[in-house]
């Protein structure tokens, strides 16, 4: 049913909370996994052209932080029998969910969702809302609070 399950992650332990629901899952419908990090890019608008460059190294180290983080994940459903590749990609967050789902296919989006409600969800936006106004599949999202 659920071949192809996207994962995506920001690094963060809230975001993590999906992964042993995503573990279940593939294990029993041998599913393939795939990790995906979305870079952002900041508006550099004003800047200088040295305060831009540095801006573009730190990006290439972002990069490669998260794709060592998500090597690390994949290595860890790999040694389950679950397999898995990465994707790290720059840009909008919803919008590069949205695009890596379909360009690989994915039966399924799953990810955490921080919670948040009223003014602070107003104020920060919601990937997950953004993300299941958009998609045109499945998406099973665990709700990932502080205090879990």
């Amino acid at each position: 049913m659920y071949k192809t399950i996207l994962v995506p992650l920001d690094g963060s332990k809230r975001a993590e909370r999906i992964l042993k629901h995503v573990e279940a899952l593939a294990q029993c419908l041998n599913s393939r996994i795939i990790f995906l990090q979305v870079v952002t890019f900041p508006n550099l608008v004003g800047y200088d052209e040295s305060a831009i460059l540095l801006y573009h190294h730190n990006l290439e180290e972002i990069g490669k932080q998260a794709e060592s983080y998500l090597d690390s994940l994949k290595g860890e459903f790999r040694e389950k029998g679950i397999e898995a590749k990465t994707c790290v990609v720059g840009g909008p967050v919803v919008e590069q969910i949205i695009d890596c789902a379909l360009r690989e296919n994915a039966d399924l989006v799953a990810m955490s969702s921080h919670g948040r409600t009223g003014l602070a969800r107003a104020f920060y936006g919601s990937v997950t809302a953004g993300v299941l106004n958009l998609i045109d599949r499945p998406l099973l999202i665990i709700r990932s609070r502080r205090d879990d």
